[in-house]
């Protein structure tokens, strides 16, 4: 009875502490949202208040028009520049952490020793050497400058985190495969990618949501408000006439929506191909 009592004190005491937590995370979000439905005046006002008393959407009509703030724009370049930049990251890492999970070859040790060494350093650190490269080649002010920069960035942790994924299938398979007359390239897409695809995912979004919240180097490489991406456009909003706090609400709210769902469309996927593997095996 008494450790029946105590597991049900833990249950509770645990649920209590995620609501909690949750509660802290979500509030600044629901004072976001409150404060994009909230009339100009009534969100500067000298005595706030946490509902509004009128509900406006002026504010998310005023974010879709060009005239005031070119979020769509904006929008494209954030999309094309952490599509591109997570897609490239990922299909080289597959193959570099193929290299460095199955592979036997001189300094192995080494380079996988080399992958932790990037945590230690700021990415500013990358600054000055990568815009000297990137203006050298006739890249800045491009997108394609944002998106080699953010390889850059998300490629060593991606190869990290997909030789994880890659040391947890087992060497017999393969090994059963090259039996049957696949080469090393064939097993990597017929076998390994769909072994690890749940994991591959994971990376996918890891460099997306990188390459999508990334301010430092898009302000960097890029001086043209028409390749602007979305956390540069947001931060020029700051400076122009037309910013008020709910249009400012408004707009971050749409630029944080993508990546939520991204994130919970890759956690179904996950759980299904996990299940489904399981089920299988």
């Amino acid at each position: 009875m008494k450790r029946k009592r105590k597991n049900m004190l833990s249950r509770t005491l645990f649920y209590v502490l995620l609501v909690l937590i949750l509660v802290i995370s979500l509030f600044p979000f629901f004072i976001m949202l409150m404060t994009s439905l909230k009339p100009t005046n009534e969100a500067i006002s000298y005595n706030p208040t946490i509902l509004p008393e009128v509900v406006t959407l002026q504010h998310y009509q005023d974010v879709f028009n060009p005239a005031l703030f070119p979020f769509l724009t904006y929008f494209k370049n954030s999309m094309i520049v952490s599509f591109l930049a997570a897609f490239i990251s990922v299909f080289i890492g597959i193959f570099g952490a193929y290299a460095m999970s199955k592979l036997n070859f001189k300094f192995k040790s080494t380079m996988n020793s080399a992958f932790y060494t990037v945590y230690m350093f700021s990415g500013i650190l990358l600054v000055v050497p990568l815009f000297k490269i990137i203006s050298s080649l006739g890249l800045y002010n491009t997108r394609t400058s944002i998106i080699i920069v953010m390889i850059v960035q998300t490629l060593p942790t991606s190869i990290f985190m997909l030789k994880s994924y890659f040391d947890t299938i087992p060497k017999s398979i393969e090994e059963a495969a090259m039996i049957d007359g696949l080469t090393r390239v064939q097993i990597i897409f017929y076998i390994t990618i769909p072994l690890a695809i749940s994991g591959i995912a994971s990376v996918f979004v890891y460099a997306f949501m990188v390459a999508w919240n990334d301010y430092l180097f898009a302000s960097i490489f890029v001086s043209s408000s028409g390749y602007f991406t979305l956390t540069v456009g947001l931060n020029s909003l700051f400076a122009t006439p037309d910013y008020v706090w709910g249009r400012m609400m408004a707009a971050s709210l749409l630029t944080a929506l993508p990546v939520v769902i991204m994130y919970a469309l890759s956690e179904r996927f996950i759980k299904k191909n996990l299940v489904e593997g399981g089920v299988k095996g």
